[in-house]
């Protein structure tokens, strides 16, 4: 029978990370991990502001479409009333 394989394994463990560690201070060089740290903190950042700035905007369009509907409801509610003392005057 065979053994099913996880798609998906754990996150690395300890030889596993200092081998990636290894190999980006071989690529970029110990100088400039400083530089590669401070730049994707930077990016990091700039999504989460990102993100913060759209999701109020669906907040604020919900909110808005909401009072939208509200006002619709109250106009076609006090349209009808006008509508029902006219026939009353008749």
């Amino acid at each position: 029978m065979l053994t099913p394989t996880p798609l998906f394994p754990g996150l690395p463990g300890g030889p596993e990370l200092l081998i990636v560690l290894l190999i980006v201070v071989l690529l970029f060089g110990a100088n400039k991990l400083p530089q590669l740290a401070r730049s994707s903190g930077q990016a990091m950042g700039e999504f989460r502001r990102g993100r913060q700035e759209i999701e109020e905007e669906l907040k604020e369009g919900a909110e808005g479409s909401e009072e939208e509907d509200e006002d619709e409801t109250t106009t076609a509610a006090e349209s009808d009333s006008e509508t029902v003392e006219a026939k009353d005057e008749n």
